[in-house]
């Protein structure tokens, strides 16, 4: 049911648009600022924080906007707010106390500087909608646990795969069918890519080529899924998930898998390579009603037992500002957490590995992120990708070996580590007091 934009409307109509500050303003981020300036009536974005105050005025010089006002202190980006001036500012923490902000947008992708965001936007009771899979994916559960405390919403977004599954997950509960898969649709898979294997095609489409390569790797594709296995309730079957490659439709792919064991598990997450409608996104479910299993026959989903739904498109930015309509004007999480993490992204050598390295970033030269079940992750003190950026290595490490915390030296004073050992005593099982015999 479609209610945003009605609302939005009634915003714009009554001259109260919601504010929004967005903290990072790459080639992302740029995409929400022109969308939001010229295509969300009811909604304004009054401030952009970005390390670089030129990438902050690009965003929005490409969006139309030439008068900008430079702020340097919470009651400097008040006053630009009350006098309706655009602001730009390097310093993300003035977004997240200032009162005139509604909610804010973070499109960094990065772990350390999205935790300090995430935990000072809470602090002072802002909401915080999250292009950054790889946070969410990393301490997610424990940043909901403090975002619950401040009567706050810390939530993934429309429009990136896992908001987009999301939603069709609830439409596929709504209408009384039991969900057994959540499913990505990916055009290729390699693990072993590096930003210079992908140089071409990032500066076709202007990204970075990091970037690219956490999607060609696999890495995003594991945060993606983990994080919708964290917010339904499902797991994987394997570590890395089971990634059929398949080149015909997306309903043909019902019959690959085995009902009885995606019920025992209580559902998964996965993807597939190379189906169409690539590249969107699909639900599996079931219903044990045989009167409506003879209606969905009738509307061509087939005799089941596993139907078919999917999205042929995922639109990323231009979906963001409902995710905020969504969740100022009805408190209404796109994804979030249920509760502690089901599924984790784990750390695996995409090279061998040396004693005495330093491993670098998401989507570089030297580690890929795989799906692994959480209880596994715990059991075998696997090392989240999240984490494994600026960790020493102790000892080498061969091609495809997953690492472990007993493998590096992670450095010091990090807030994503504290966050995360929070997070792993918050929701550690609880124990079961020893009988006398």
């Amino acid at each position: 049911m479609i209610i945003v934009d009605k609302a939005l409307q009634a915003r714009a109509e009554a001259g109260n648009p919601i504010k929004v500050g967005m903290i990072g303003a790459g080639f992302m981020g740029r995409g929400i600022a022109n969308q939001i300036i010229n295509s969300v009536p009811g909604m304004e974005l009054v401030a952009i924080s970005n390390r670089s105050l030129d990438n902050a005025k690009r965003a929005y010089n490409e969006a139309g906007i030439e008068d900008l006002q430079i702020v340097k202190s919470v009651s400097e980006l008040e006053d630009a707010i009350a006098r309706g001036k655009y602001a730009i500012t390097d310093d993300a923490m003035l977004l997240c106390k200032a009162e005139g902000i509604d909610a804010l947008v973070e499109v960094t992708g990065a772990i350390e500087f999205g935790a300090h965001v995430a935990m000072e936007a809470i602090a002072n009771c802002k909401h915080i909608i999250l292009m950054d899979a790889e946070l969410d994916g990393t301490i997610g559960p424990i940043l909901k646990v403090y975002a619950d405390k401040a009567g706050v919403i810390i939530t993934a977004s429309d429009g990136d795969q896992p908001g987009v599954q999301m939603n069709l997950y609830r439409f596929v509960k709504s209408i009384g069918l039991t969900p057994l898969l959540c499913g990505n649709i990916k055009g290729l898979q390699d693990p072993y890519r590096n930003p210079i294997t992908q140089e071409s095609f990032a500066k076709q489409w202007g990204q970075k080529p990091h970037m690219v390569t956490s999607f060609a790797d696999g890495t995003k594709i594991s945060f993606e899924q983990a994080i919708v296995a964290n917010g339904t309730g499902m797991k994987v079957i394997k570590r890395g998930m089971l990634g059929y490659d398949y080149r015909g439709h997306i309903d043909e792919l019902t019959t690959k898998y085995d009902i009885d064991q995606l019920k025992e598990l209580g559902g998964i997450v996965d993807y597939v390579v190379g189906a169409k409608p690539g590249p969107g996104v699909f639900v599996f479910g079931t219903h044990d009603d045989p009167k409506q299993r003879h209606y969905l026959n009738l509307y061509k989903l087939g005799e089941g037992p596993l139907y078919s739904f999917y999205t042929p498109y995922h639109l990323c930015h231009f979906e963001v500002p409902l995710s905020v309509a969504r969740v100022v004007l009805f408190n209404d999480a796109v994804l979030v957490p249920l509760a502690g993490p089901l599924v984790d992204v784990v750390a695996t050598a995409k090279i061998d590995l040396k004693a005495g390295e330093t491993i670098d970033g998401i989507g570089y030269f030297m580690t890929y992120g795989q799906c692994e079940n959480s209880d596994v992750t715990q059991t075998e003190n696997l090392l989240p990708i999240g984490l494994a950026e600026g960790c020493r290595l102790k000892r080498d490490i061969t091609k495809d070996q997953v690492l472990t915390y007993d493998d590096v030296e992670l450095p010091e004073g990090r807030l994503c580590d504290k966050l995360r050992a929070e997070q792993n005593a918050y929701f550690a099982p609880a124990k079961v007091p020893a009988t006398v015999g």
